[in-house]
């Protein structure tokens, strides 16, 4: 490789050099000589500090991976006949899911008896659906699968947005136990009375 397509450190094109004088420039500057597509004709080097732009190079992986979105599909499983409390213990469920960005999987169950009214479970995860409306949206409509019913809420949420959200809220929340904890340790001291004053309230009405 007698010559290279040289970067400056700053992005500038310095033009193509000889490897002896690309090297002699990266050492003045104290920098290193990387080879950044080695396909090119000639091949491209650039002037950088190889050890930030690795640790640089991490820092953003390590950013991008935090805030990567992965989509959990939760699981809730219902009866045909459920019970009133229950229902609304099951649907707030449901509402936490479809508000921290996930998919909810909806299963009504039968036994017996019930898989002959399968218009029960079908009545259920309407009405469900129509509870969450502004939080979520059918995206599997609700299908027969053997003894059970499946149906399946998308969030109309981004599973990003609610990260931020809620990381948002966690943040907000710290602050606030912050500030009350500073009231608390800088509140007044109550005043004591004095001591003459407490003797004289506990004396006899009668001397005074």
């Amino acid at each position: 490789m007698p010559e290279v397509r040289l970067v400056g450190p700053d992005g500038q094109q310095v033009g193509i050099v000889a490897i002896q004088d690309a090297l002699r420039l990266a050492q003045e500057a104290d920098l290193d000589l990387v080879e950044i597509v080695p396909t090119g004709r000639p091949p491209v080097a650039k002037l950088m500090d190889y050890g930030k732009y690795k640790y640089e190079s991490a820092m953003k992986a390590r950013e991008a991976r935090k805030n990567q979105a992965h989509t959990i599909i939760k699981e809730m499983k219902l009866r045909p006949k459920i019970d009133p409390h229950d229902y609304e213990t099951k649907k707030g469920h449901v509402v936490r899911f479809l508000n921290a960005g996930d998919k909810v999987k909806i299963t009504i169950m039968f036994r017996g008896r019930e898989q002959s009214r399968p218009e029960l479970g079908r009545r259920l995860l309407d009405r469900l659906a129509s509870d969450v409306e502004d939080l979520g949206f059918v995206e599997f409509a609700p299908k027969q699968d053997g003894r059970n019913m499946i149906m399946v809420l998308g969030p109309r949420k981004k599973k990003v947005e609610a990260m931020a959200e809620a990381r948002a809220a966690k943040a907000a929340k710290a602050q606030d136990g912050g500030r009350v904890r500073d009231r608390e340790e800088h509140a007044p001291a109550e005043a004591e009375a004095p001591e003459t004053e407490i003797a004289a309230a506990a004396a006899d009405p009668a001397e005074q």
